[in-house]
C-alpha cells in the first residue's frame, strides 16, 4: 500500500484530480492519503469532497488530513509520493498585488504565474516554502518522488532539482492536450487515433517539433494551413499560437492566453490594437480563481445532500506515473528536468527543460531530444534567463538579481524603463512583506 501525501490539499482542482485519480487506480485504490494544508477551511473542504469521491468508488482509500506547519513532518512520515499544488500568498492578497502593481507602471499581464514579474515575485515567494519541504523530506521519506505542479514550473522545479537531494519532477498537463486541441479545433479529427508527435522544449513553451498520423506522413504543411485560414477568419481563443505557426513555423505547447505574455510582440502600450485583433485576455488569472472557487465552494455546498461523488480519471500524469514507479510496467510522459547530459543541446545545462521521460520501477528516464531550431531555442532562452537568475536570487538573497530577471524578462523589458523596473520591484517586495524573505 502507498503513502500520497498532497501538499496544498486545498488546491481544489489539482486535489480532486490527482487524488481522484489515485482512487480510480487499481494499484493506488487502497493507498494512504495524507492532506496537508495550512488552511482549516480549505482542508475540511478537500477532505469533505475527496471523502465523497472515496465512497463512490468503493472506500478503499483511506484519507487523513494535517493542518499547519508543526503537522507537516507527520503528513509526510513515510511517504512514497509527495504531490506539491502549493500557493504561497494565494489569490489575495498575493495575486492581486502581482497584477495591481505593475498595472501602475502601464504593464499589464493574462496569468503572471509563469514569466514576467508576476512569474518572479511567485517563485521568489514559493522557494522558501520548498525548502522547508525538502528539509522535511530528507529527514523522514527521503525515497519519496516529488511531484511538483506549483508554478513557475521551471524555477521551482529547477530549484528543487539543483539545491536539494529530493528525486523532482515537475508536471504540467499541457503536454498531453496540445496536439489533441489544436487537431481537433482544425478539424482535422481523423487524424488523431494512432499519431505520432515530438514535444521539448521549456515548461509552457515547449515546442510541437514533430506530428504524423498513423501512416507516417507529415501534417504539419496541413496545420499551417488550416491555422493561417483561422487567424484570417473570426477572433477565437487561440490566436497568439496559431500567429506562432506562422512566423515561427511550429505550435507551442501551452495556451495563448498564456504565450501573449511570454514575448514583447502581443501585450504592448504603443500597440493597444494588438489585444483585440489576438482576442488576448489580459487580467485573465484573477478571474479565474474566482470562478474556480466559487465553483469548488458549490460543489461542497452540495454535499449537505448527498455523500458521494463520481470521478473520472484525468489526464494528469501523477497517477500514472504513481503506477509505472509500483509495477515497472513503463509509461510516457512529458517532464520537466534538468538539462543534464545536454538533453535539449542548444540550451543550458543547468535549464530545467521539458522532454520525454519514459517512467518504470527502475524511476524516471529522461529521453534526448536534440537541437531545437534555432528561433526556438532562442525564445526559450529569453525564459531561462529569468528562471535562472529568479533561483540565484531566491539562493543568494540578493535584491540586485531580482532586478536582473525583470530586467531580463521580455515584455517587463519591453514596456518599461530600467529605472521604472526598480522601482516597480522595490515595490512589490515592500508590498508582499512578510510573504519573502529579506533581501540584501
Amino acid at each position: 500500500m502507498a503513502k500520497i501525501t498532497f501538499l496544498g490539499a486545498g488546491s481544489t482542482i489539482f486535489v480532486r484530480n490527482v487524488i481522484g485519480d489515485c482512487m480510480c487506480s487499481p494499484v493506488l485504490a487502497e493507498s494512504e492519503i495524507a492532506l496537508y494544508d495550512i488552511d482549516a477551511q480549505r482542508l475540511k473542504e478537500s477532505e469533505t469532497i475527496l471523502s465523497a469521491i472515496n465512497k463512490g468508488l468503493g472506500g478503499k482509500a483511506s484519507i487523513k488530513t494535517y493542518l499547519g506547519v508543526e503537522k507537516r513532518k507527520d503528513a509526510l512520515r513515510g511517504a512514497d509520493f509527495v504531490v506539491n499544488a502549493i500557493q504561497v500568498g494565494l489569490y489575495d492578497p498575493c495575486t492581486i498585488t502581482d497584477f495591481e502593481i505593475p498595472k501602475k507602471y502601464g504593464l499589464r499581464q493574462t496569468i503572471a504565474d509563469t514569466l514576467g514579474i508576476g512569474g518572479i515575485m511567485r517563485g521568489l515567494r514559493t522557494i522558501p516554502v520548498l525548502a522547508d519541504f525538502a528539509r522535511d523530506m530528507e529527514e523522514v521519506c527521503p525515497n519519496a518522488w516529488f511531484l511538483n505542479y506549483t508554478n513557475p514550473m521551471s524555477i521551482l522545479t529547477g530549484f528543487m532539482q539543483r539545491y536539494t537531494g529530493v528525486k523532482t519532477i515537475g508536471l504540467c498537463h499541457s503536454v498531453q492536450c496540445c496536439s489533441k486541441h489544436l487537431l481537433e479545433f482544425l478539424e482535422m479529427h481523423d487524424k488523431l487515433e494512432g499519431r505520432k508527435e515530438l514535444i521539448a522544449g521549456i515548461n509552457h513553451m515547449g515546442w510541437l517539433l514533430e506530428i504524423r498520423d498513423k501512416n507516417g506522413s507529415d501534417l504539419y504543411p496541413e496545420i499551417r494551413k488550416r491555422a493561417a485560414a483561422k487567424n484570417a477568419g473570426e477572433k477565437h481563443w487561440d490566436m497568439v499560437r496559431y500567429d506562432y505557426i506562422e512566423k515561427l513555423g511550429y505550435y507551442c505547447t501551452e495556451s495563448s492566453e498564456h504565450n501573449a505574455e511570454y514575448n514583447p510582440y502581443y501585450i504592448k502600450s504603443r500597440y493597444p490594437e494588438l489585444i483585440e485583433k489576438f482576442n488576448i485576455p489580459l487580467d485573465e488569472y484573477p478571474r479565474r480563481c474566482i470562478h474556480q472557487a466559487a465553483g469548488w465552494a458549490k460543489e461542497y455546498e452540495g454535499l449537505t445532500r448527498k455523500d458521494t461523488l463520481e470521478h473520472k480519471r484525468s489526464m494528469e500524469y501523477a497517477s500514472y506515473i504513481m503506477e509505472a514507479l509500483i509495477t515497472g510496467i513503463p509509461y510516457k510522459i512529458g517532464g520537466n528536468v534538468l538539462n543534464h547530459g545536454g538533453l535539449v543541446e542548444n540550451l543550458p545545462r543547468e535549464a530545467c527543460v521539458e522532454v520525454p521521460c519514459m517512467v518504470d520501477n527502475y524511476g524516471i528516464n529522461p529521453c534526448y531530444a536534440g537541437k531545437l531550431p534555432v528561433q526556438l531555442a532562442a525564445m526559450n532562452m529569453t525564459h531561462v534567463n529569468v528562471h535562472l537568475i529568479t533561483i540565484e536570487a531566491a539562493v543568494t538573497l540578493k535584491k540586485e538579481h531580482i532586478y536582473h530577471a525583470a530586467m531580463l524578462d521580455p515584455l517587463t523589458a519591453a514596456e518599461l524603463s530600467l529605472d521604472d523596473i526598480r522601482s516597480m520591484v522595490d515595490e512589490l517586495i515592500d508590498a508582499h512583506g512578510g510573504w519573502m524573505p529579506k533581501y540584501k
